[in-house]
């Protein structure tokens, strides 16, 4: 028999299953060393390389490649970054070969991403599918619990304590999230994959936790119970789509899981109640955005609320000088419950940074709060949600609540973006090209400036797109200086 001489390969031992930088910069070298897939295996920790070092053809480990001193450039689109640093987090332990396997053929293949019927493409959106799932489980379902202890200092103090399961390496790429929205306090998020401690000031990682490391509950529960229960709407109640966004696995964590079969078995007669109470325009105003946030969130006034959608109400500084209005929620925002998160909304921050008007300082709202759609199924991709713009009398409709949004935060200047919003703040329809570039006085004595949405941006390209984008900036522009006058 014939001797097969042993086929060589490099093998990348990972330091952690989330290191996608460490991945990077490994698959980088690869590619400029002309090294194939298919003589690369990724390790993570914990796995082993012996059955990749023996078998049929005698298979052989190699000290990895070393570019040289001139290295040629590796093309990876903004996309596929995206993508790729999502996918590295999934449990898949073959999520860093398909990773490479598409960079290898990125470098020949340039548009590869937009072939979606390509089986690796299809597998990478369907593991930052899954992985986008899990964090925004994550982010909806921690609870914390307060724990109370005594310092070295014989001080007391308190500390919150959460558990949660992740299906994905997802602990680490989260700890921004949470530090940015409980800043203020002391905290740990315990896993069995590892923990997280905030100190107030800064972050360290832990070991791996167990259930019972964390507490089981603390007086405030109840009042995160009569919350819930205040805020639970009959109207909207789906009970499928309800387990399928918050599924029973986590409700052993969750202190309001336990209102649920009450809360259920109660709806009809509420929703019966709300109806008898008659309609919006009958009743007094919200006169908090808390209470705007809760009414809309009930609101079936036009067929965009009877949708399978959520309600999204504004968000931003209360008193906020700057209020900016758009025409509606779209996919991304519908799923997130935040306005301005999708596409439009990334674009809309750069322009914004681009005038120097900060959003954080800006309350951003929609003047119709739900997100309008057709379900349709596209080719390659499954079922999606199109898209479909507010009829007149929805956005009407929707006035009462984006002029309750007014009443409460009383802004000094409103910028309304696309044909819908300038409805919603005007009460009728007005040309962009004849309204943007000056301002508007309000009945409350505040301005509203007109301009272009930017998914109106997104849908050009070329010179089109180009001669747009400067109109918006210059609007952005003029908004700012006059933001400016009165503020000072």
């Amino acid at each position: 028999m014939q001797d097969i001489a042993p086929r060589s390969f490099y093998a990348v031992h990972l330091p952690a299953p989330d290191d996608f930088d460490f991945w990077r910069e490994r698959a980088r070298a690869l590619v400029q060393c002309d090294v194939p897939p298919d003589r690369v295996v990724w390790i993570e920790p914990g796995a082993t390389g012996d059955l990749f070092g023996a078998g049929e053809f005698g298979r052989r480990e190699k000290r990895l490649p070393v570019p040289g001193a001139q290295p040629r450039p590796v093309r990876a689109s903004r996309a596929f970054l995206k993508l790729a640093q999502n996918a590295a987090l999934h449990r898949d332990p073959g999520r860093f070969a398909l990773l490479y396997r598409l960079l290898w053929r990125l470098q020949s293949q340039s548009r590869l991403l937009e072939d979606r019927a390509d089986p690796d493409v299809r597998r990478l959106e369907e593991l930052d599918r899954t992985v986008r799932r899990d964090s925004h489980k994550m982010h909806a379902f921690v609870r914390f619990r307060r724990v109370e202890y005594t310092g070295e200092d014989g001080q007391a103090g308190e500390h919150y304590v959460a558990w949660f399961e992740p299906e994905h390496h997802i602990l680490r790429a989260n700890a921004a999230f949470f530090v940015r929205r409980f800043a203020n306090m002391k905290w740990s998020i315990l896993t069995p994959q590892g923990s997280l401690h905030w100190d107030g000031e800064s972050l360290a990682e832990g070991p791996p936790a167990r259930r019972e490391d964390a507490p089981t509950g603390d007086p405030a529960e109840d009042l995160w119970r009569t919350y819930y229960a205040s805020i639970f709407n009959p109207a909207r109640l789906k009970i499928g789509a309800m387990l399928k966004e918050m599924p029973r696995k986590y409700w052993k964590n969750m202190p309001e899981a336990a209102l649920i079969p009450q809360l259920v078995a109660g709806a009809q007669a509420r929703e019966a109640s709300m109806v008898e109470r008659g309609g919006m325009e009958d009743g007094e105003r919200p006169g908090t955005l808390e209470e705007v946030a809760a009414a809309i969130d009930g609101c079936r006034r036009c067929p965009i609320g009877l949708l399978d959608n959520r309600a999204v109400p504004g968000e931003g500084p209360l008193h906020a000088a700057l209020m900016i209005v758009g025409e509606q929620p779209g996919d991304q925002e519908d799923l997130s419950g935040r306005p301005f998160v999708g596409p439009a909304g990334h674009l809309l921050d750069v322009h914004l940074e681009r005038a120097g008007i900060a959003r954080d300082r800006a309350y951003v709202t929609n003047a119709v709060k739900h997100f309008k759609f057709v379900p349709k199924v596209v080719q390659g991709r499954g079922k999606r949600r199109l898209h479909q713009s507010p009829a007149a009398k929805e956005i009407d409709t929707c006035r009462w609540w984006l002029e309750s949004e007014r009443a409460a935060v009383k802004p000094r200047l409103v910028l309304a973006m696309g044909a819908s919003a300038a409805r919603g703040m005007l009460g009728k329809t007005v040309s962009i090209s004849k309204a943007r570039g000056q301002p508007h006085r309000l009945d409350d004595g505040s301005e509203l400036w007109v301009t272009a949405h930017p998914s109106y941006l997104l849908r050009l390209d070329g010179e089109a797109r180009e001669m747009q984008e400067r109109l918006f900036d210059a609007d952005l522009a003029a908004v700012a200086e006059r933001l400016a006058e009165l503020e000072g």
